[in-house]
């Protein structure tokens, strides 16, 4: 098994005053040739935005997308919504940039900061046309058992939003002294795995809030809670 350890203290930072950004890989002015990718893996932001404030209208194009505000709500509005779409912290969206979108993204409260991840995942498929999707996922699904958030088009899985790449996002909560056995779906996969929260033991590896962990060239793999904790996983082709 191969791992990678992504310390979170590591990350590229960058203070906006009305954000406050932690990148995984290399993003915007943040550069570092280690740090370009994961597989299929190209971006990970972890945002804090202040009250009000966002990113105003921007482009994209062949690029899966997929935002999962922590806490806060985020409003969205893009070519196919004219109207803003509010996405609250039980909820995922996903968007296909494709042969081309333009987005606005803002915190959609007055009083509250919006933490949010944004991941961006290489496509399988070039200049597909742009579509969008959300879906509510409850808290208590995840609690010591893995909830599939995102998948490819070609799986059937229900009940999870999808995107163009053979990957998967998944969320599970542990309760301390917990174990999970991973499995990955084949051997051309990796999974990054965000702390999100806690203090878990991958490998005899040990993760702390927001540290992160790359594991690949295995069939599967156990966490250990120590205390109660939150993951993310992402899961994609390492070629």
């Amino acid at each position: 098994m191969k791992t990678i350890l992504y310390k979170a203290e590591d990350r590229g930072f960058a203070n906006h005053g009305w954000l406050q950004a932690n990148h995984s890989f290399s993003f915007a002015n943040y550069f570092d040739k280690e740090k370009m990718n994961f597989g299929a893996l190209r971006v990970l932001n972890d945002d804090v935005i202040a009250p009000k404030m966002g990113f105003g209208t921007h482009p994209h194009e062949n690029m899966e997308i997929i935002t999962i505000p922590l806490s806060g709500v985020l409003k969205h509005r893009d070519d196919m919504h004219q109207d803003w779409q509010s996405v609250s912290s039980d909820e995922v969206q996903v968007m296909s940039a494709g042969t081309g979108i333009q987005h606005s993204e803002i915190n959609g409260s007055e009083k509250e900061h919006l933490n949010i991840f944004q991941i961006w995942i290489t496509p399988n498929k070039q200049n597909v046309n742009p579509r969008y999707g959300q879906k509510k996922f409850l808290k208590e699904d995840r609690n010591n058992n893995l909830q599939i958030l995102v998948i490819s088009m070609d799986d059937s899985h229900e009940g999870s939003l999808k995107i163009n790449q053979d990957a998967v996002i998944s969320r599970i909560d542990l309760d301390a002294d917990k174990t999970y056995n991973y499995t990955l779906k084949s051997n051309n996969h990796g999974v990054y795995i965000m702390n999100i929260s806690g203090n878990v033991t991958i490998d005899s590896t040990t993760l702390e809030t927001r540290d992160a962990l790359g594991v690949s060239q295995t069939d599967q793999f156990l966490i250990t809670a120590n205390d109660a904790s939150g993951l993310l996983f992402i899961e994609v082709p390492m070629s």
